[in-house]
């Protein structure tokens, strides 16, 4: 892996750890009372998706099985549209879609993809 691309997929695992922690314990109706939640949270996936889009595009060609369109425009939709962010979204995809491209993101480190 080059040795930008092993930056920012570091970038990529600790977003996303941090979007773990900050879900961690929490509910979705936290979202509707907590902006510090939001902005977290919101902020945490920006990164994520600001990292992927700096992936080269070998890197991206051989992991087909990771969504970088989709990471990335998640990130451009929460950037560009920050005044309609939808909470169920969000939540989801910091609940269920983040920590499921976590393992695939720990094995380009690890180089087991």
């Amino acid at each position: 892996m080059r040795p930008d691309d092993r930056v920012r997929v570091l970038h990529m695992i600790e977003a996303a750890e941090a979007v773990d922690a900050f879900t961690s314990g929490r509910q979705r109706t936290d979202l509707d009372t907590d902006q510090m939640l939001v902005f977290a949270v919101a902020r945490a996936i920006e990164v994520f998706g600001e990292a992927a889009s700096k992936v080269s595009q070998e890197l991206r060609a051989s992991m087909p099985a990771m969504p970088w369109a989709d990471i990335v425009a998640m990130r451009n939709r929460l950037v560009h549209a920050y005044f309609d962010i939808d909470h169920d979204i969000l939540w989801n995809t910091a609940t269920e879609d983040v920590p499921a491209l976590l393992p695939l993101i720990r094995a380009l480190v690890s180089g087991t993809h």
